[in-house]
């Protein structure tokens, strides 16, 4: 049996739902909620609950995973067959979730999949993290999320490797690697060269906001695909609408969006290592900064603009809009469910015109 074969079997067995091409919607921080997950589970992908603002909020949000899968395990055939595993994923910022607080989670919920991200203390969190959420549920998986080629060939010399490895490209949004990142469509290929031989199925992220983006990491070798600021547009965003608006308003990503720890500190979020960075959208709080007004007076104009309501984002807003430069492909708000079968029925529209090609 070839590797890739071996890989789509272990992926099939592992989430048994999930439809071809593999599609998952990234664990956006506080964004990416009960709804979001299941609607893109019950598409026939994988949907992750994002980190929350304190590890506990996640506990609120695994019970209400549990009540959707019940009422669908009840009233449809979705998620059937499955009996021991929540058909979701939770993702964790290891630098700030609390490891105890999570093990306790997973090992009440048992979700199929734990999403590790930003380790203080590099492969020796992972390996703890990793460790833990094993000896917790034997059956929930380990995804790690790598930005760097020393990233993943690290993990090959961890004590836990992975069971998923996610390959984030530079042009993702959120967080993402400051000065050593790099575009997707180069870093894939080398790290799944690094990575020959070792049966770890691995996923791309970073810019990928339609079956165009999907079909081409694909044709890069990667075994599914991974979007976090298209499902930003989505009905089941946890967002706030003006927000929203702004992701979808907002185009040319090399010009509308920037990386830099501003807004960050404009918000009062610190501690991230030092080696993770957030793509936003730029407002006037950027602009000024550029131009050298103080941060007291940015700081005071940001808090008035979080009373501003929906006003508060846009070009003359102030607010963090934290996106990857794919801005530019998403042109609406569609339900979650729409968003994963048009891109599913993007990769196979173009894999079907290349097959009746005369190349």
């Amino acid at each position: 049996m070839s590797q890739a074969l071996r890989l789509a079997t272990s992926l099939s067995r592992a989430y048994p739902w999930v439809s071809s091409p593999f599609i998952v919607s990234a664990p956006m921080r506080v964004m990416s909620g009960p709804a979001m997950a299941v609607a893109v589970s019950r598409a026939g992908g994988l949907g992750f609950l994002g980190p929350s603002v304190k590890t506990q909020d996640m506990i609120k949000d695994l019970e209400e995973i549990s009540a959707l899968v019940h009422d669908l395990r009840k009233s449809s055939s979705a998620f059937s067959t499955l009996t021991c595993t929540l058909p979701v994923g939770v993702g964790f910022q290891l630098w700030s979730d609390d490891l105890e607080t999570a093990i306790s989670g997973i090992q009440k919920f048992k979700p199929c999949a734990a999403w590790l991200f930003a380790p203080r203390n590099g492969q020796t969190d992972y390996d703890n993290w990793s460790r833990r959420i094993r000896g917790a549920s034997s059956q929930t998986q380990i995804w790690i999320q790598i930005g760097t080629l020393a990233e993943a060939k690290g993990l090959l010399k961890g004590s836990e490797r992975p069971d998923v490895i996610v390959v984030q490209g530079a042009d993702a949004g959120g967080h993402g690697r400051a000065k050593d990142g790099l575009g997707l469509i180069t870093l894939l290929p080398e790290v799944i060269d690094a990575l020959a031989g070792s049966q770890i199925p691995i996923f791309a992220a970073g810019g990928i906001a339609d079956g165009r983006g999907a079909a081409a990491a694909l044709c890069l070798g990667a075994d599914g695909v991974v979007m976090g600021t298209r499902f930003l547009a989505s009905e089941e965003a946890r967002i706030s609408r003006g927000y929203q608006n702004e992701i979808v308003r907002a185009c040319d990503g090399a010009v509308a969006t920037t990386r830099t720890l501003l807004y960050n500190h404009l918000r009062g979020t610190m501690g991230w290592p030092e080696e993770y960075s957030p793509r936003t959208i730029i407002n006037r709080s950027f602009i000024e900064h550029q131009e050298g007004r103080s941060f007291d007076e940015l700081k005071k104009d940001h808090d008035e603009a979080l009373k501003a309501g929906d006003a508060g984002w846009g070009p003359e807003g102030r607010l963090a809009t934290y996106a990857g430069a794919s801005i530019g492909l998403i042109h609406g708000v569609k339900d979650a469910a729409t968003i994963v079968h048009e891109v599913r029925e993007g990769v196979l529209e173009r894999f079907s015109a290349v097959g009746k090609s005369n190349l």
